[in-house]
Parts: structure tokens; sequence; C-alpha cells
């Protein structure tokens, strides 16, 4: 297979049953211990700014953003990012990445933060926080932890601890 003929949409409810199915095929178990896990599980990530890949009617990937202060500051939590692994290495994670990252910035959203591997993420415009400047609660990282500016200047003088936005109803 060359070429997919892929297309990405916005997430729906009824996505979420089969993309549990994928983050459990994808990450394991161990899924549930992660920080930025944590931080998510206890609020609604965004439809608007959550996306499936498919091709033909089979859902290959998933991307959400969900909402976050750094102290005072409102950003989006970019995760997870999720392949089918059979269709890893054909751009499907870069449209998604691509997709969510545009339409966050049409929305007005300055900051997107994520738990990544820069020489990946890199690519999107993601960069390495100086370690300090900002904390997850438990553990992290701090090489790990990424940011990317959709506003230029929007990470100036950000710093602090991230949090939810908002507790999940």
């Amino acid at each position: 297979m060359s070429e997919l003929a892929l297309t990405i949409q916005p997430e729906t409810a009824d996505d979420a049953a089969a993309i549990e199915r994928l983050h459990e095929r994808t990450f394991g178990p161990g899924r549930f211990a992660r920080s930025a896990y944590r931080l998510r599980e206890a609020r609604d990530h965004l439809l608007a700014l959550s996306f499936t890949a498919r091709v033909g009617t089979l859902m290959v990937g998933s991307v959400r953003l969900t909402p976050v202060l750094i102290d005072i500051t409102p950003a989006l939590l970019l995760g997870p990012l999720t392949i089918e692994p059979p269709f890893r290495d054909r751009g499907i994670g870069k449209a998604l990445i691509a997709r969510a990252l545009d339409d966050a910035k049409n929305q007005g959203h300055r900051l997107v933060l994520l738990v990544g591997d820069e020489p990946y993420y890199g690519k999107h415009g993601f960069r390495t926080i100086p370690k300090g400047q900002v904390k997850l609660t438990g553990p992290v990282d701090p090489a790990r932890m990424l940011v990317a500016e959709l506003a230029p200047g929007a990470f100036d003088g950000v710093s602090g601890l991230i949090r939810p936005l908002w507790e999940k109803a």
C-alpha cells in the first residue's frame, strides 16, 4: 500500500469506545500511570479540537487536545496521539497534528503543550521547555516537556504548574 486514502475528521462522541480500544492496543495498561494521562483523565478533551484518521471506514489514528492552565495562562495539552501500529510511518501522525494545531490557532488558542520526543514533534513547531519553567504533577522527564506557540511570543514569561482548566462534569 503506497498511497492511503486518508480522511481526517473531528472526533465525535460515538468515536470514544473505538479510541479507547486504540489507546489500549497502542499504550497498554501503563498509560494510566503517566503524568500527562493523569492530568487529562480528570477533564474532558475538546471534541472540536480532537480528530480521528480513517482509511476507508477503519479508524487508524486519533489525537486529542485538552484545555489546561500553566499557572493562570490558558493552554492546550496535546495527546494522546495514537496511530495503529501497521499504519505508522505513513504521515498519519503528521496529518493529525497539523489539523489539530491549525484548528486550534484558527480558534484563537495560543499555546500547546505535550510530553513527547522533540526530534519528532519539533518538526511541528514544538520545542523543549527550559527545565523548571513549568511543572507537571507526577514524574516526567523535563527534556520531554515541549511547547508550541500558535502566536508569536505566547510563551514569553509563562511559568508555573500545569493544571486542569476545569474539572470533568
